[in-house]
């Protein structure tokens, strides 16, 4: 499931025509990234990588909203980060793509 919102994801970020073409590539090498991170997370702890993937999911769609709403986006974007402290340890690369992921959402101005 974490897999397919992903997708989903990158489909919304590839939908948004006011983003600009280099920061749509950015975000979507990222997910791509992070994708695998989330495969692995999901063996052992299912629930926080479906966490994970929604909150990625709606952070994405918020960041691709017309009308901007950065306070929503800065809420999601703490849980965000706050799902993957606890795996800082154990899987690194996990909280490395989720941290390049939120700069990148930051970088659009938002």
């Amino acid at each position: 499931m974490s897999a397919e919102r992903i997708e989903k994801t990158k489909s919304t970020v590839a939908a948004a025509d006011h983003i600009p073409a280099d920061k749509k590539a950015e975000l979507s090498a990222t997910l791509s990234k992070l994708k695998p991170a989330l495969a692995e997370i999901s063996q052992t702890h299912q629930g926080h990588a479906e966490t994970i993937a929604r909150l990625v999911e709606a952070s994405a769609h918020e960041a691709t909203r017309q009308e901007k709403r950065p306070e929503h986006l800065k809420k999601l974007s703490q849980e965000l980060k706050q799902s993957v402290e606890k795996f800082e340890a154990s899987h690194p690369q996990l909280t490395a793509f989720v941290t390049e992921y939120s700069a990148i959402l930051s970088a659009l101005g938002i």
